[in-house]
This record gives structure tokens, sequence and C-alpha cells, in this order.
């Protein structure tokens, strides 16, 4: 049997030998930004389990971009060094590919992990000053973000090439910038976010105008022949909000920087949002953009059973599928898709007498 799942693909000079990937998931356990063991133990089971294409937690590229205290950040020579360890263990063993996301939470940082609530945590508390487009709180009991200057606004831009050429040096295979889930790139696309009154807000050729900045900067600075792509929310579900035409615009746009891929998700960070979640719920995003754009795109979101993703990849809809908590439930998912296809996966040698039939 022929798989659609289990093709090559290929972005600038790197292909990927089927189209599965882990989706970033943050771990929330670095020390002063800095991964370590737990990162090393998580990302090199990934690394073994049959998605070829791996994608780090989202990094931050400041101190206040991070969501908790323990993200991920690469901002520092401390921080740039554990990741190389980290990159070199999963190479060593791992048969996948790897990217990096790099990122900046903006005003939903300074929270508490997931596992300790996700309350925020306020200045007096031991948490810090949030930053946004405007300064409107989140909603959940978080302090009031800074609204950003516009030399803030360019020093960031600066800050998110710092980080790529860090990066690069690092040795990722490709980058993917988070512009999606009302982090802050996407708190300047948002008319609910941004309400500034200059070049950084208002129409949405205004909205844009920081995150393509900040694509820009990153591309010229990452290798030529490495792809770069960007994660998007393609609606917030919100009245009023971020909607699937703005995310065409935007796909636009990037392509014409050089955007390699777009992983198409949904969802901003609103609880009172009504997102219908189903199977597949944010497919459509990516079968529309790949088509109206003519761009590659990842589809994410309760993508969990074999056909389904082989499916996607098959029709057109997308051409990689991300997998975020299905791999993180099962973590030999493609494994197991491989032999429901008929494939005969490339796994370590270490582990090929458990395959059936060997």
């Amino acid at each position: 049997m022929t798989s659609a799942l289990f093709s090559p693909f290929t972005l600038r000079g790197l292909t990927i030998a089927n189209r599965i990937m882990l989706s970033p998931l943050c771990q929330y356990s670095s020390v002063d930004g800095c991964m370590n063991d737990w990162q090393m133990t998580h990302l090199g089971m990934y690394s073994m389990s049959g998605a070829a294409f791996v994608c780090f937690e989202m990094t931050d590229v400041e101190p206040v971009g991070r969501i908790t205290h323990g993200c991920s950040g690469l901002y520092n020579d401390e921080q740039e060094a554990a990741l190389a360890r980290v990159l070199a263990h999963c190479r060593k063993y791992g048969q996948a590919k790897y990217a990096l996301q790099i990122a900046h939470a903006g005003r939903r940082a300074s929270k508490r992990a997931p596992f300790e609530g996700s309350k925020p945590i306020s200045v007096a508390a031991g948490g810090w000053q949030t930053v946004a487009p405007s300064a409107i709180p989140e909603g959940d009991g978080s302090d009031p973000p800074h609204a950003l200057t516009r030399e803030e606004i360019k020093s960031l831009v600066e800050k998110f090439a710092a980080a790529t050429r860090r990066a690069a040096r690092v040795g990722f295979d490709a980058i993917e910038l988070h512009g999606a889930h009302g982090y802050l790139l996407h708190q300047f696309l948002s008319p609910l976010s941004n309400q500034r009154d200059d070049e950084y807000g208002g129409s949405l050729e205004n909205r844009m105008r920081f995150p393509l900045e900040v694509f820009a900067a990153m591309r010229a600075v990452w290798p030529a022949d490495k792809p770069l792509g960007v994660r998007i929310s393609c609606s917030e579900w919100m009245p009023g909000g971020w909607e699937a035409d703005d995310a065409v615009a935007l796909s636009h746009e990037l392509k014409k920087l050089g955007c390699d891929w777009i992983d198409a998700s949904s969802g901003a960070g609103y609880k009172q949002a009504k997102i219908p979640y189903a199977p597949g719920y944010q497919v459509p995003f990516a079968e529309r953009i790949r088509r109206e754009v003519k761009i590659p795109t990842i589809a994410v979101g309760l993508i969990t059973e074999y056909e389904h993703a082989e499916k996607i990849v098959a029709s057109g809809q997308a051409d990689i599928v991300a997998l975020g908590r299905g791999l993180m439930w099962n973590p030999r998912w493609g494994w197991h898709a491989a032999k429901a296809l008929g494939v005969n996966l490339e796994i370590a040698p270490q582990y090929l007498r458990v395959r059936p039939g060997a």
C-alpha cells in the first residue's frame, strides 16, 4: 500500500521522511529559561516516535516573554548551550528532523504553570510586568499590560532576530514563528487586543505590520536553505475578532516574505469563545490557505486516528499533520500508524525485534 502520510516532503533544503510532526509542547520545566534533562528525556522519546518532524517547545526571546517561570528562552549563552545539549542528544539517537518554535507571550505571560493552576502572578508576588500592543488586560485577573512604544517594538524585532541567530548556531533544521493563540504577535493582529492609533494599529495592514517585520528580520538572518514557517490562529471564535479571511490575507503577505509553511491553528485564549471542538475542526483552515495562497500547510487539532491523518494528506487538505495530545498519549503513534497503513517504518535497531512480523 502507498501511503500519503508516509511519503517524504521537501521544504527548501530540508526533506522530512514522512508528514507526521510533533507539535510544540510547552513543558514549563526549564530553569532560568534553560532546557534540562526533562526536555532531553521528553524530546528524546519523540525523536524515536516515528514522527519525522519534531518541533521543540515554545521558546521565548526575552524574560518577560515567557508564559511561566518554567518556560524556555533563547536570549543568553546559557540557554543556547542548554538547547544545543538537548538537540545533540535527540540527533544522536533519533530519526527525525528538528524545528524550534520562537515566540513571545505578550500579555499572556507571568502565569503559573497549568499543573499549578495557570493563575496570573502579579509583580508583587514575583511575576513581571507584561507587554502588549495596548494596555488591555487579558481578562483572567492579570494586571494590565504595558503598551509597547514604537522604540520597544523595534527592539523586540531585533530580539526575535537575535534568537534566530542563536537557533542557527545551535543547528536546528527549521524554525516556526509563533503567531497564534493570543500571544504577542497575535495580540497585534487582533482588533480585540490591538487598539493602537499609530502605524501598528487600526487597519488590517497596520495590525499585520509588527508580525511581518518580525518574520522579515528572522528570515534575513536564518540560512537561506533552511525553512521558516509560522503558526497562526485562523479564528479567535469571537465576535469582532480575527477571522479566516484575515488569516488568508496574512498568509499571502508571509509568503511574499519567504514563509515556507503555515501551521493553521485557531483560538486566542478567550474562555468565552465558542469553539466547535471535534476531530479535524481546524483542518478546513489549512485546506483553504493551501488552496488560495498556494503555500504548504500544517493541519493540527484533535487529529488522533491514523486513517484520518492519511486522508488529510492524501486529499490535499494539508501537507503535514501535527499532533500534540495524540502523541503525548501514545508516543508510538507513528509506529502504529505505519502498521495500520501498511508501511515499513524505519525505527531504531534496538527496537526492531518488537515490530510485528520481524
